[in-house]
């Protein structure tokens, strides 16, 4: 007797919750954010002018994101990094939306909607990581 097929395990670390449970643990514009790949109005992020030390993490998963260090100010209206806090920590995909072709990134961990990474930053990686602040939680170094 054969067996039906398995649904692939899930990767080790991953997180995966129904629409109803992201629902329940973020804020209305969280959700439209990260988990429909909306975006915040420029300019409205308390976090565009965080400047302390620490870490932004992502607002579904806690997962260390971003760096206070590798923060800068684009100009732009949403908190900017030159790179991530640690390498396999934001994922990336082509996004094609609104008749443009722009590199979308994500957590790796739970897929949540960040924003987006332009070639056009600053030293020493000359990325931009234009990212939604509602996307992120903040925690001050101790």
């Amino acid at each position: 007797m054969t067996s039906a097929p398995k649904p692939p395990a899930a990767d080790a670390g991953k997180i995966v919750k129904s629409d109803a449970e992201w629902r329940e643990m973020l804020s209305p514009e969280a959700f439209k954010v990260a988990r429909k790949h909306g975006t915040e109005r420029a300019f409205t992020s308390p976090l565009n002018d965080e400047k302390r030390p620490g870490i932004f993490t992502c607002v579904c998963c806690d997962a260390p994101l971003f760096k206070t260090t590798d923060k800068f100010e684009s100009g732009t209206g949403w908190p900017s990094f030159t790179r991530p806090a640690e390498e396999g920590k934001v994922g990336e995909k082509d996004d094609s939306s609104f008749f443009m072709r722009r590199t979308e990134v994500h957590c790796a961990r739970c897929e949540a909607h960040l924003g987006h990474v332009f070639p056009d930053g600053p030293r020493p990686t000359g990325l931009r990581y234009c990212i939604n602040g509602v996307s992120l939680k903040f925690e001050p170094e101790s």
